[in-house]
């Protein structure tokens, strides 16, 4: 896995693993991948993948059984996009608005290009 060096690592393979359950990839009440499995595949250090997994834990999006291992939880879709569209909302978009307002971008261009990119 690449590493951007602008977001802790573990907030990176919690995106991943984020991805992987709004893909469906990893349905609700699948197992996850053992710390130790998921350090080994992607090459970090197991306690870089337990923070994730603790952070995972603490937003809702996993659970763990005991002697099982990790698991999706039910309603880990909506919590990730809930995590996500805050994240957005609060940081990103303020930089993004303030972009468009210095190039010079209108809110109707703007409207027709994000229509353009949805119907791809």
């Amino acid at each position: 896995m690449n590493f951007k060096d602008n977001k802790a690592i573990y907030l990176q393979i919690a995106d991943r693993i984020g991805d992987l359950i709004i893909s469906g990839a990893l349905p609700p009440e699948s197992k996850v991948p053992s710390v130790r499995e998921l350090a080994a595949e992607i090459e970090v250090n197991a306690n870089t993948v337990a923070r994730t997994y603790d952070y995972l834990q603490q937003n809702g999006i996993i659970y763990t059984k005991r002697g099982l291992g990790y698991f999706v939880s039910p309603d880990a879709k909506e919590s990730i996009v809930a995590i996500r569209r805050e994240q957005l909302m609060k940081g990103e978009m303020d930089y993004f608005f303030g972009q468009l307002k210095a190039v010079g971008i209108a809110p109707s261009e703007l409207q027709e290009m994000y229509q353009g990119y949805l119907d791809k």
